[in-house]
């Protein structure tokens, strides 16, 4: 495939614009990236279209779909006896499917191509492999990460998680979605550690500094579990020495903004991270509380204010720095030998007409879902001029409206 003559923004090793640019897929993989390119390839017209790499969303609860906005009025106990409770207790397969595979495509639409979904829903191998079969189906890049409810307490299943690792695949990875030193017993984080490093897959894990655990990091550290391959989510009230640990170990954070406002978790951690020198990224959560775009993080992001963060390091966060956090070295930007994860948006659209002065901040501060005309996953169209082609969406939307309607009675 090559995509000719676009607004081409590269993310790495920093974020430039390369005008009237043709980029060349081959085998699932960027193959080339400048001007004049030829090769026997189906031809995408990219000249009116800003090509850039795919966003990666580093923490996302797919299977709560399902519930769209029962939380945007509710502090985070709410949302823990509301959706992890009173709603996430009666979650059959068939509704994980369902809020699985409508997420996913909700993404792949906004060009989210990568996306880690924290599946702490788990109770069945039943439930498992049916999050599993709608990532497969939708078409996405995901980094799974199987886990209990935190209501429980309860470690990983070991043998769930040793069955489900013959799923992994080019485009599904795995993690121990661990309920982690701030909400579980240590003997429960000690074998969920020690699950995840047995399989060599990395942690993903909830994270603030409680009444009960006010140094969950450092806990950590002195038990020998503190690692590289593990990504922490929120912490926005963890001390300076909880984060100056963060960085010693070379783990990453991702920060959801939206839903850390709204749900009254703490100032946003971004400029603390940064002045730590923590790698982070930034994710949606939950569509309970937040929409499921990347446009929105990223606008929350920029509203830190005047010298924050610049347009260019925004998107950063939202593409390779997702990348990075969660440890895929080839995609999160369009370097040569990256996989193929490319979206187009029409820089025609009323909304970003005129902002090809400056691409960058136009996309960072204007664009939105509706602009994104095509989505690439390993060089494969899941969107194409405005419509997803990854699955049936009449059929996908029908078993949400069945779950919803379920779920609601």
């Amino acid at each position: 495939m090559l995509l000719k003559g676009g607004t081409v923004i590269d993310t790495f090793p920093e974020v430039v614009v390369r005008r009237d640019t043709d980029v060349l897929i081959e085998d699932g993989r960027i193959a080339a990236v400048g001007a004049g390119l030829t090769a026997d390839a189906e031809v995408i017209d990219a000249r009116e279209r800003i090509v850039l790499p795919g966003f990666v969303d580093t923490h996302r609860h797919l299977w709560q779909t399902a519930l769209r906005g029962i939380t945007v009025d509710a502090d985070l106990g709410a949302y823990f006896e509301r959706v992890l409770g009173a709603y996430g207790s009666r979650f059959r397969p068939e509704d994980v499917a369902a809020g699985n595979l409508v997420g996913a495509l909700e993404c792949l639409d906004a060009g989210v191509t990568t996306v880690q979904d924290y599946s702490h829903v788990q109770r069945s191998p039943a439930q498992a492999d049916a999050a599993l079969d709608a990532l497969e189906r939708s078409g996405i890049r995901a980094v799974f990460g199987y886990g209990p409810s935190p209501l429980g307490g309860a470690a990983v299943d070991a043998g769930e998680m040793r069955r489900i690792m013959a799923r992994r695949s080019e485009r599904l990875e795995l993690a121990v979605a661990a309920i982690g030193p701030a909400y579980a017993p240590f003997e429960t984080v000690r074998a969920d550690w020690e699950l995840a490093d047995s399989l060599d897959v990395p942690v993903v894990v909830h994270v603030s500094s409680t009444p009960q655990t006010p140094d969950p990091i450092t806990r950590l550290r002195d038990a020998g579990l503190a690692r590289p391959n593990t990504l922490y989510v929120h912490g926005n009230n963890l001390p300076d020495s909880e984060l100056k640990v963060i960085a010693e170990t070379g783990a990453a954070v991702s920060v959801t903004p939206t839903v850390e406002a709204r749900m009254q978790m703490g100032p946003q951690l971004s400029g603390r991270l940064r002045e730590a020198g923590i790698p982070f990224s930034l994710g949606i959560d939950v569509v309970t509380t937040a929409g499921g775009d990347m446009f929105r993080a990223m606008h929350e992001v920029l509203s830190l204010g005047y010298q924050a963060f610049t347009a260019a390091e925004v998107l950063q966060l939202a593409t390779h720095g997702g990348a990075r956090a969660l440890g895929l070295l080839d995609v999160g930007s369009l370097a040569v030998g990256n996989k193929a994860d490319v979206v187009l948006l029409r820089s025609t659209d009323v909304n970003l007409a005129g902002g090809l002065h400056d691409p960058v901040a136009t996309v960072v501060t204007a664009a939105h879902p509706g602009n994104v005309d095509t989505v690439l996953v390993g060089g494969t169209p899941v969107k194409r001029d405005g419509q997803l082609v990854s699955t049936s969406l009449p059929e996908a939307l029908q078993a949400l409206a069945a779950s919803t309607t379920y779920l609601a009675a």
